[in-house]
């Protein structure tokens, strides 16, 4: 029996459906192909909860130390493209600074700063696009404030960013990345020498600079770079617009900002901001009804982990209340869980109280519709909001 006939399901599902809308699609190969062959994909789709939470778990048979993984063609090993013993030692050298205290000692102040100072320039308009004149701005600022980098400013870490992702989702969509991404990962590389050699400050290059190669802490910078940055943008945004989309629940948040860390576990599990992890079969294996071969592409679908009706009731529902939203995996899982993720939670948190409590009646424009969008990583294009201006 051909692969094609064996998952029917998988053999009708396209990448740009994945990008475009993938909720129906998932839910319908979590029931019937949990792991599922896609042509398309050249490899396995996994998007049962249980199933997903064993790839990455299992890093000696499914690793990401691969030539095809799609982020080390753009900027190298990493601790995020290796795995053992390469994995500790890269990971190891930024594991303190993000742990929750020192999260919270070493960034709240600057993230309530820079927040109140976007939003107080955002006010006087009344109306506004919210991604890229808020969500993406904070978090390059707190992301460049974290790497120290000598000589650079947010606007050009934000074009280095944007060039290194667009070179990632089209290698992970099949396609021959073009030159940007190259050309922005050694801009990046030339400032993490510089500011190693400049030893100065309280970068976290130059600490890992005694543990680490400077080619090294380079791809670790641009893997903290491009993850913080994708992460935070994705949280702030979807976490708003689930919100607005859903009146009574943003009523509940507003009556109890207790609840707006449940709302923000709740946007992670509806629409994760990376939307699928992949991994490489290292030998062959059964994992579910499926019979994996050495060397087989394992693309963990998170979004479609984090709708599985076995964990999470009624999963299409956002609920601010949902006890159990903390079990969603948008930060992965295993050893190579989001190093940033307290991070991520604090700098989101803090965006939306103040977009909350600042931009009185804050509400979507009605025209300009927005939905979350894209294969890799997912989130609106735009986010386009009105509010009753104070003068």
């Amino acid at each position: 029996m051909s692969t094609v006939a064996a998952y029917p399901l998988g053999a009708g599902t396209t990448l740009a459906e994945l990008a475009r809308d993938p909720h129906p699609r998932l839910a319908r190969l979590r029931e019937s192909e949990p792991v599922s062959w896609l042509p398309e994909l050249d490899g396995w789709l996994v998007t049962r909860r249980d199933l997903a939470l064993d790839v990455m778990r299992d890093a000696t048979t499914f690793t990401v130390d691969d030539p095809r993984f799609s982020t080390a063609q753009v900027v190298g090993p990493s601790m995020l493209s290796l795995d053992g013993e390469r994995h500790t030692r890269h990971r190891e050298p930024f594991n303190a600074p993000f742990r929750p205290r020192e999260v919270r000692d070493g960034f709240a102040s600057f993230i309530e700063r820079e927040t109140d100072r976007l939003v107080t320039e955002l006010r006087p308009a009344g109306a506004g696009e919210l991604r890229r004149a808020f969500a993406g701005p904070l978090a390059v600022a707190v992301v460049t404030h974290a790497l120290g980098l000598t000589g650079t400013t947010p606007t050009t870490v934000l074009s280095w960013y944007d060039a290194i992702v667009q070179s990632v989702s089209d290698i992970t969509a099949g396609h021959e990345a073009g030159p940007a991404g190259t050309a922005a990962y050694a801009e990046l590389r030339a400032a993490v020498e510089a500011t190693v050699a400049d030893r100065g400050g309280a970068s976290l290059l130059v600490s890992a600079a005694g543990q680490l190669t400077v080619p090294e802490v380079a791809s670790n910078a641009a893997v903290l770079m491009f993850g913080g940055i994708e992460t935070t943008e994705a949280m702030i945004t979807n976490g708003l617009l689930h919100l607005l989309r859903h009146p009574d629940q943003l009523d509940l948040v507003r009556a109890d900002m207790g609840l707006l860390d449940g709302a923000i576990e709740e946007s992670l599990r509806l629409e994760p901001g990376a939307a699928v992890v992949d991994r490489y079969a290292t030998r062959d294996t059964v994992l579910g009804p499926a019979a994996i071969r050495e060397g087989d592409l394992v693309t963990v679908s998170l979004t479609g982990a984090n709708r599985d009706p076995a964990v999470f009731p009624d999963p299409d529902r956002f609920d601010v209340r949902r006890e159990n939203a903390r079990l969603q995996l948008a930060f992965a899982h295993g050893p190579h869980y989001c190093l940033a993720a307290h991070l991520a939670r604090l700098e989101t948190r803090i965006a939306l109280r103040h977009l909350l409590e600042r931009l009185p009646s804050l509400r979507l424009d009605p025209d300009h519709p927005t939905a979350p969008h894209g294969l890799v990583f997912r989130k609106p294009p735009t986010l386009h909001v009105r509010w009753d201006a104070a003068f």
